[in-house]
């Protein structure tokens, strides 16, 4: 008998028929960010899903612990536990004196979107994410499922347990501990510092298994230099077209300044303040014009003496907090920048644009950020802002760019299940 021969599909015999690969459903046209509330945190699941390319398609949940009252002091806690004892204690001491002391003076409410750039935001919901998965998977293909921060792995580790033929889950920054919760981790390579020879001899012995992360970085793991964010090349160009009237007229060098706040392994008070000040009194005559911001986590302190000391001076712009934030036009618009050692995610938008990054307060870190300022170093995107530097003499480097990279790698582990991306 003759063999039967089927005829081939359209296109020259290349590829195989939709009808065999799933078609459309097995394309991922669709992402939903879970965050916390964090703008750095949550700034990391959209710069992924920028590069991705799903930008347009992206829905964001974000988990909210009870706030005011006693809640201020249950953050330790799980979030599923924390929100628990709230809702006991809501119950219990409802219509008595001591429901201000539960609830505090003000309700909490999900923030709307405005600060990344979407019009809502929903309360995280484990089932409806799930449901919606799957009854969507079948005319829209699988979810991308992009989370940051310590009170989104229960949700995200739950997603993926429930729907893990429908969803693939991206946990961004370390879980601290079982990895294979997840369809792949993003994270900077010094949360591995621990693991280093300079690490381990920071650590006594008897605290080492105490520190995390314990193993090597598995197959299912991605190491960045820094932090993802939403600086990319478009939304710079956007933000240069958005503050041109404001920014462009002014004398050059165009010199930023952005301070953070002192962190577990980075602290600093006013000493980085007074530091700042004489820097840049030093360097003052090379420079057409400054502008300073800080962020929500500078101690009012610091801020307060930066303030009082250059207020009023003709070459000096002290942002006062207030919209419009002109941080993007400042990336776009910028000749150089100083950046708080403290801030990761500064740091990494401003090497993202290849211009002259200085840094101050290094000398105050400490660990694995210690770690993280000597890569920068070593691949010649930061030097110290020491007051000896001539603003107007510019450098570059190849930028930071590890939203792309991380989402080459994505595209790479996708594949590998059968599916694509957009």
């Amino acid at each position: 008998m003759r063999p039967i021969r089927l005829p081939e599909p359209p296109g020259g015999g290349m590829g195989t028929p939709e009808i065999f690969t799933g078609g459309a459903a097995t394309a991922v046209r669709r992402a939903v960010v879970i965050g916390n509330g964090s703008p750095g945190a949550e700034g990391q699941c959209l710069g992924l899903v920028r590069a991705l390319g799903l930008a347009d398609h992206l829905t964001l949940y974000r988990v909210t612990r009870p706030q005011g009252g006693i809640n201020e002091w249950l953050h330790f806690l799980p979030i599923s536990l924390h929100k628990l004892i709230d809702q006991v204690l809501r119950q219990f001491f409802r219509n008595t004196r001591f429901e201000l002391v539960i609830q505090g003076r003000k309700p909490y409410r999900v923030p709307n979107g405005g600060s990344v750039g979407l019009s809502s935001v929903l309360e995280a919901d484990t089932k409806k994410i799930v449901a919606v998965a799957r009854d969507t998977f079948d005319k829209e293909g699988p979810t991308l499922i992009v989370a940051c921060g310590w009170d989104t792995i229960s949700y995200s580790s739950s997603i993926r347990h429930l729907a893990s033929d429908n969803v693939y889950v991206i946990q961004m920054q370390h879980p601290r501990s079982r990895l294979d919760r997840f369809d792949l981790v993003v994270t900077p390579r010094h949360d591995y510092y621990a693991l280093t020879a300079g690490g381990q001899q920071e650590v006594p012995r008897l605290f080492r298994r105490w520190i995390t992360p314990q193993e090597p970085p598995g197959r299912n793991v991605v190491l960045t230099v820094g932090a993802l964010h939403q600086a990319d090349s478009a939304a710079l160009r956007l933000a240069a077209i958005a503050w041109h009237d404001k920014l462009a007229p002014l004398p050059k060098p165009l010199l930023i300044i952005n301070i953070g706040g002192p962190t577990r392994n980075c602290k600093y008070g006013v000493d980085l303040a007074r530091q700042l000040i004489t820097s840049l009194y030093n360097v003052l005559d090379s420079c057409g014009s400054v502008r300073v911001s800080f962020s929500r986590r500078t101690p009012r302190k610091v801020s307060d003496i930066i303030s009082k000391e250059f207020t009023g001076h003709p070459k000096i712009y002290i942002w006062d907090g207030e919209d419009p934030n002109p941080h993007m036009g400042h990336l776009a618009w910028a000749d150089a920048f100083v950046v708080s050692a403290d801030s990761i995610s500064m740091l990494s938008e401003a090497c993202s644009t290849g211009k002259p990054v200085y840094v101050i307060g290094t000398e105050h870190c400490k660990w694995k950020i210690s770690a993280f300022h000597k890569t920068l170093r070593e691949r010649g995107l930061v030097r110290p802002f020491t007051g000896l530097e001539d603003v107007s003499n510019s450098w570059s480097y190849p930028p930071l760019n590890d939203a792309i990279e991380v989402a080459t790698r994505v595209r790479e582990v996708i594949a590998e299940r059968g599916w694509s991306v957009g």
